[in-house]
């Protein structure tokens, strides 16, 4: 859980005649992470006719997963040991084609139909303002001399187009009176059908569109149009019934195609990857070392004749090429997304998901602190978990995290005496008083005051893993020099003195003796100072490079004052950043004050009535939805831009084993 899982190198040298039967055991078991291994292969041999092969199984998948669509059937994954080997393409290519052909006419007029329902009933809702008139106007549509606009115009614009049209004949009728948006008719003489339409159009004139195939009043081909709606939605019924009975006939049928041409595609993919070497192949991947003997005996049963080479990687120095698995069960795995979201940690890294799960919650529970809403939201992210709403189960890998969140804000309230807002029953209650230990309205100070000083142990955590992650990748100019390191441990430290020097003699007035402990403070604290302004040439030193400055003095004594007083800003203001947590649970006390007063004031300045509970019971949603979503927002910047920042460097590669069916995929 601490580290990615270790990973051992893998080189498979395979004769041609064994090529299938080792793809097969590499795909089934899901454990080998494939490297491509083409650039292996001999130019002189030519392209390979496995490319040829898996562009021909990919298209013959996508033609069986259209049929499988238009009979609204989904793919059934089976268990990865249901397959014997690659199917042939002219065993199954008939069986599609005859398929295909049995449902792609019904499919092919289904959709036609549905298309001309939507053209139908679009015609209708543009001819139901004007259904009830009695005009004729499918003639005019097809006049030779008159141009026709029928539309709806909005009243404030007739004006205007009227007076633009006032030097051409014309003649405006209103069909229908209305006080916003009239229908009107316009027409005037073809010959000047472009200024008709310039006019209707600067006027907002919205036209309604007449169908073509049919005339007479816009009653009599309303009429119509219903009928064709009608005997319209009776086809589709009727195909899509004859649908349904040829997804029952060919369902079985077309499962099974599906299944052998997909894990045919899957190892052609594979193999097209291999490097070829005249009559044999390498295989190149990485397969995680637990898995790694099971892995190897599969093999050695499927080739006589194989050739393995294990090369196991050890955790320390860099390995930007090996794939990480991270390993984080169960609720783990939905503070893993949090981690995953801002990088992923390089295999010599330490995987920080464990240590997320227990900060988060713990941040957002001191901000969030209410033990009735938190427990809400807890409740909240059961749900999610549960699965029971299906509107909400894409965010079922979140449900863990808001449930942890939940119950720390459900703690944490109890801690601050705060329930649905109410600060007065949990401090009168003869056996909740007891565990009240701060109530940050009325106590702002001493709640900042312990935020900065938790801000000051994490950042001071996040500085030991940094050097830990160093120590673990050899890299010792890191280790003492970097920002992070121990230069900046101790340059940290000696800030934290000096500014605890500051307070003591500035506001509380005492005096600091100068004794031999504060001379070697000093002392060490600009040997540290010196050690981050020289950071870079000392790195470079450490990594066996002379130990030179590159920019001239100056420049060099510029930009070094410069980054020691953005040092110190920083400092400065990554400790400060977790005041935002004393400052927002002093604010979730104050906006639940405000809650408290609105209903008040809706109850006509009485505490209860029927009023002030529903103003209650809607503000407390209110803070549970919207500022539970801030606080998870400053709960993640306070991770990614004042923790992980520190010590977690990320930027390792994806662990993507080749398998018949991936997680996503299932």
């Amino acid at each position: 859980m601490f580290f990615p899982k270790e990973m051992t190198e893998v080189e498979l040298i395979v004769h041609s005649k064994d090529l299938v039967a080792v793809a097969k055991v590499l795909s089934r078991h899901g454990v080998f992470h494939q490297v491509d291994s083409t650039y292996l292969g001999l130019e002189s041999l030519g392209p390979s006719t496995w490319q040829e092969t898996a562009g021909n199984y990919s298209t013959l998948e996508r033609r069986i997963q259209a049929i499988m669509q238009a009979l609204n059937l989904k793919e059934e994954y089976q268990a990865s040991s249901e397959f014997d080997s690659m199917v042939e393409l002219d065993s199954v290519r008939p069986a599609v084609d005859r398929i295909e052909e049995d449902v792609k006419k019904s499919s092919d007029q289904l959709v036609s139909e549905k298309k001309r329902l939507e053209l139908l009933e679009s015609q209708l809702r543009q001819l139901e303002p004007i259904a009830d008139l009695k005009v004729e106007v499918g003639g005019l549509r097809k006049s030779v001399y008159l141009h026709s606009i029928l539309g709806i115009i909005p009243a404030a614009n007739i004006s205007r187009m009227e007076t633009s049209l006032s030097r051409v004949p014309h003649v405006f009728f209103k069909l229908r009176e209305d006080a916003q948006k009239p229908v009107v008719w316009l027409l005037g003489p073809r010959s000047n059908s472009d200024i008709l339409e310039r006019a209707a159009k600067s006027a907002y004139l919205n036209p309604l569109s007449l169908p073509d195939e049919y005339d007479g009043t816009p009653e009599e081909i309303t009429g119509l149009i219903r009928k064709s709606i009608t005997e319209s939605k009776r086809k589709i019924l009727e195909l899509e019934a004859h649908l349904s009975k040829l997804s029952a006939t060919h369902n079985k049928e077309l499962q099974k195609l599906w299944w052998d041409v997909h894990v045919s595609r899957l190892m052609a993919d594979a193999i097209v990857r291999f490097g070829q070497l005249r009559n044999t192949y390498v295989v190149v991947g990485w397969v995680p070392s637990n898995d790694l003997e099971l892995l190897t005996q599969q093999l050695k049963q499927a080739s006589k004749e194989i050739l393995i080479e294990a090369i196991p990687t050890k955790r320390s120095g860099h390995h930007s090429n090996v794939p990480v698995a991270l390993q984080n069960p169960g609720i783990l795995g939905s503070f893993e997304t949090l981690t995953t979201t801002y990088a992923r940690p390089r295999y010599e890294e330490i995987d920080p998901t464990i240590i997320i799960a227990f900060t988060f919650p713990l941040l957002f529970g001191a901000m969030f602190g209410d033990a009735g809403q938190g427990f809400v939201l807890a409740l909240f992210g059961g749900l999610l978990v549960s699965k029971i709403v299906p509107a909400l189960r894409g965010m079922a890998g979140f449900g863990w995290v808001i449930a942890a969140c939940g119950l720390s804000a459900t703690l944490f309230g109890f801690l601050y005496g705060s329930i649905f807002g109410f600060e007065e029953i949990l401090p009168h209650h003869p056996f909740f008083k007891q565990f009240i230990w701060i109530q940050p309205l009325h106590d702002p100070l001493r709640i900042l005051g312990t935020t900065i000083g938790v801000g000051i142990v994490l950042i001071n955590f996040a500085l030991f893993l940094n050097m830990y992650n160093a120590w673990r990748a050899r890299d010792w100019g890191r280790f003492f020099f970097d920002s992070h390191g121990l230069v900046g441990f101790v340059l940290y430290w000696a800030f934290l003195v000096g500014m605890g020097v500051l307070i003591s003699i500035l506001i509380l007035h005492l005096t600091i003796p100068t004794n031999l402990i504060v001379i070697d403070l000093v002392v060490l604290a600009f040997g540290a100072l010196v050690a981050v302004v020289f950071a870079e040439p000392l790195k470079h030193w450490m990594e066996g490079h002379p130990l030179h400055i590159e920019e001239s003095l100056g420049m060099f004594a510029f930009q070094a004052f410069f980054e020691v007083f953005e040092k110190f800003i920083s400092m400065l203001s990554n400790t400060m950043s977790y005041v935002r947590v004393g400052a927002f649970a002093i604010a979730h006390g104050g906006f639940s004050l405000a809650i408290f007063i609105l209903a008040k004031l809706a109850s006509g300045g009485e505490d209860g009535g029927v009023g002030y509970w529903i103003v209650v019971a809607l503000g407390n949603l209110l803070l549970i939805v919207a500022e539970g979503f801030i606080v998870g927002i400053q709960t993640m910047r306070l991770h990614y831009y004042e923790f992980f920042s520190k010590f977690f460097l990320g930027g390792g590669s994806p662990y993507e084993p080749l398998a018949l069916a991936t997680a996503q995929e299932k």
